[in-house]
């Protein structure tokens, strides 16, 4: 069900801002009224017939759109032309009677023409006529000024658009944006009042289609909030929410207190800013698109065609919709598909699509397929294009579905100057700054959902931060939001498909998310009770790696004074010495292969078993067998990439002079005598896997994002394991990926004695033991050149996409 700002105000609160907004109506009546009745008398002093035309009072800007204040100028012209004799006799018996009665006017007198001159010449003069509005006097003339802004503003659009856009960023960085600000200014702030007068003009331009009911809706409730504060205001009126009126403005709107107002009137700025976002990013589209056509000599292409991303999901005019096949209703991995598929691709969810979602669910299975918890991380871990994705997905209401704790931390405010955002867009920019820490950590998909989870025990009356400069709303009692936090992940992440291990470490991580932070700053780095007892709470390197991560995306998301370079030096000193002091445990090594595995090694020499999956579409276990000797395992992993297969895990063994596979793939289940072909064509050298792979991740690159992935991170792992080297990478997972590092491995003449490979996300985790043909361990330098091969190797294709 779609979110409105208003589903959440209580019945009395909705009554009262109503009646806000009938005052508001009945100012602008009066107005009216009076104007009319000036308009009558200066007739009547100067003997102009009422009938005779050629003049006419039009209200502009505010007054224009019948949103006067208690505050508010009164923006009036007086139009005429030649028909009018005396239009300052008339001017003078409108102005003198409202300056008498100490009205804020601000007036003109201008034709037709002096008018469209004014408005080509300064653009937020342009703006505020495009809000012309007959009041009195000539309605043809006005109609005639009406038309003619408009025209001209239309035929202008793609010269002077540019300019209001920059304009608007420009005011965003100046003032800020509402959701992010304590003491929100209601009309120039990002997602205020003026935003709302710039949809309107985008509108005008007829080149996008803005959602006008949905703007008017919101600026209703912004000018509903501010009403209520020029009341309080007093003498000095303001725009600005200042924290010492807040509460009499919450009792002014009938809401309880000022928590309860910042959420209404941050949940309204945002709603208006992601419209916004969206109108602005359609009407480039539509300035690009119109630029082309007026420069190509071709004769115009018919309308966009739909690009395949994934089951039910395509792009069209750089937006995700859902494909013509799209199982609407019954296929409960759709929302998450089209959500990941628009982030990953830099696109727009289209609005549409997203409410066509959350209007026909299909419930999820509790609890949720792998497949599920892949895309839901993947999302996570998307980068700065998640924030638009989850707005849309939020407010068509698909968020609920995933996270049904959202709405205790949604436009939740937080009274720190630290922070530079609500609780819920905090989550989400943690989760965006994780997602460029993925490489440090084993399991990135278990950092991005902490990184969510960490601060959901915010958000309700009485939680606090435990932070320095954190806290709750003043004369609140305190509670710690870890502890609520931890007590959520604990039931969210068995739902998300996470084992009992998995969600102890989510458990642990939101628990101890101010673990590394407070304890660095606040104790004793050379006692070496501190570092026991942090590493007594993380138990293991690989969870201190998570913690230490997770430490700084929420620093990093927080703001500028959180992430000091003198606290990330503390907490850099500390997580050394707790890393010295554990024992970092060894690699999991395969387990050991069934009977028929051992037995297909023994009969079948390439040999291919595929265990087709339990539930359709979900990912499946193929075995393969080929020869042990070096560069064997590249070509497997090339054979399964061209066959479309995606990895999500591997192990590899070493039975004698065989090789065996076992592969954790998603895609379609193949015959499994055509890949046993295939492999032994490749195995034979009559199939040239390398330059085909090669060929498929530039397609990929192709269709990716340049420049927006991490560069490898390829590393040895001292004294992880006796017998051999432990070699670990983490990269962009892509469909070569494996077969390109198998290949590098192979041509520095080492062997691959097994190997561990994990995709969390759109991470790959790739673990290999490598060793001398003769068996053992490689040199300390032979080591560090096969990582800086396999690092060349990876940097390499990172440049060429």
């Amino acid at each position: 069900m779609p979110l409105t700002p208003t589903s959440s105000l209580a019945p009395s609160a909705r009554e009262r801002l109503t009646q806000v907004g009938r005052s508001r109506a009945e100012r602008t009546r009066a107005a009216d009224g009076r104007l009319r009745s000036l308009l009558s008398d200066a007739f009547a002093a100067t003997g102009i017939p009422p009938t005779a035309g050629g003049v006419s009072v039009v209200a502009l800007g505010g007054y224009g759109r019948e949103e006067l204040s208690a505050a508010s100028d009164l923006d009036v012209l007086l139009l005429y032309d030649d028909r009018c004799p005396d239009v300052a006799a008339v001017a003078e018996r409108l102005w003198y009677p409202l300056w008498d009665d100490r009205v804020a006017l601000d007036h003109s007198v201008r034709t037709v023409a002096e008018t469209s001159e004014a408005a080509a010449g300064d653009l937020r003069t342009a703006l505020s006529l495009l809000d012309a509005r007959h009041v009195a006097g000539d309605a043809a003339l006005t109609i005639q000024l009406r038309t003619t802004l408009l025209a001209g503003w239309r035929r202008t659009a793609p010269r002077r658009l540019p300019e209001l856009e920059r304009s608007c960023r420009e005011r965003a960085v100046r003032v800020g944006e509402i959701a992010a600000l304590l003491e929100p200014d209601l009309k120039e702030a990002r997602g205020g009042l003026r935003d709302g007068v710039v949809m309107r003009a985008l509108a005008a331009t007829w080149l996008v289609d803005v959602p006008q009911v949905n703007i008017a809706r919101l600026r209703s409730g912004l000018l509903d909030v501010r009403d209520v504060l020029h009341e309080v205001g007093g003498r000095r009126p303001t725009d600005r929410l200042r924290a010492d009126l807040q509460a009499d403005v919450a009792a002014g709107c009938g809401l309880p207190d000022r928590d309860a107002l910042l959420r209404y009137v941050y949940h309204l700025g945002r709603t208006m800013s992601h419209t916004a976002d969206i109108a602005w990013r359609r009407a480039g589209r539509a300035l690009a698109g119109r630029s082309v056509r007026r420069g190509s000599r071709t004769r115009p292409r018919p309308g966009p065609a739909l690009t395949p991303l994934g089951p039910g999901v395509a792009a069209v005019d750089g937006e995700v919709v859902l494909a013509p096949e799209a199982r609407l209703g019954t296929d409960p991995l759709l929302p998450l598909r089209a959500a990941y598929a628009a982030a990953d691709h830099g696109l727009l969810l289209a609005p549409h699509t997203a409410d066509r979602l959350g209007s026909t669910p299909a419930t999820l299975p509790t609890p949720w397929p792998a497949e599920a918890r892949r895309l839901f991380t993947a999302l996570l871990g998307s980068g700065p294009d998640l924030l638009a994705v989850w707005e849309t997905c939020d407010q068509a209401g698909l968020v609920n579905d995933l996270v049904p704790e959202w709405d205790r931390v949604r436009c939740a405010p937080q009274y720190s100057p630290v922070h530079r955002h609500t609780v819920d867009r905090h989550l989400l920019d943690t989760c965006v700054e994780a997602s460029r820490l993925v490489r440090r950590v084993y399991r990135p998909d278990l950092l991005l959902v902490g990184a969510l989870l960490h601060d959901l025990g915010k958000g309700e009356r009485g939680e606090r931060g435990d932070r320095d400069g954190e806290g709750g709303e003043p004369g609140r009692p305190a509670r710690d939001h870890s502890v609520t936090g931890a007590e959520i992940a604990a039931r969210l992440a068995p739902r998300w498909g996470f084992d009992q291990a998995d969600t102890a470490t989510l458990v642990l991580l939101v628990r101890h998310h101010l673990l590394l932070a407070d304890t660095a700053t606040r104790r004793d780095l050379d006692d070496p009770t501190t570092i026991r007892q942090v590493a007594a709470v993380v138990g293991d390197a690989d969870t201190l790696d998570l913690l230490a991560a997770l430490t700084e995306a929420d620093a990093r998301a927080t703001g500028p004074a959180a992430w000091t370079p003198w606290r990330a030096a503390l907490v850099g000193r500390l997580v050394g010495h707790v890393r010295r002091h554990l024992e970092r445990g060894q690699v999991p090594a395969p387990g050991p292969l069934a009977q028929w595995q051992r037995a297909l090694a023994r009969e079948h020499v390439p040999g291919v078993v595929v265990e087709p999956p339990e539930i359709d579409g979900e990912p499946f276990r193929i075995t393969a067998v080929a020869p042990g000797r070096v560069g064997s395992l590249a070509t497997v992993a090339g054979v399964l990439a061209l066959a479309r297969l995606s990895v999500r895990s591997a192990s590899v063994h070493t039975d004698g002079d065989v090789g065996v596979s076992i592969w954790t793939v998603a895609g379609e289940p193949p015959d499994p005598a055509v890949l046993r072909e295939r492999l032994d064509a490749a195995l034979s050298g009559r199939d040239q896997v390398a330059p085909r792979v090669a060929r498929m991740d530039a397609t990929h690159a192709a269709h990716g994002r340049p420049g927006l992935t991490a560069p490898a991170d390829v590393r040895v792992a001292s004294g992880a394991s006796a017998a051999a080297t432990v070699l670990e990478v983490r990269a962009h997972d892509r469909p070569g990926l494996f077969h390109q590092i198998c290949a590098a491995v192979a041509a520095t003449g080492c062997s691959v004695r097994s190997a561990h490979v994990s995709t969390w996300a759109d991470n790959a985790v790739d673990v290999f033991y490598l060793t001398r043909p003769q068996g053992g361990p490689l040199d300390d330098g032979v080591a560090a050149q096969v990582a800086e091969s396999i690092r060349t190797a990876l940097d390499d294709r990172g440049t060429n996409r």
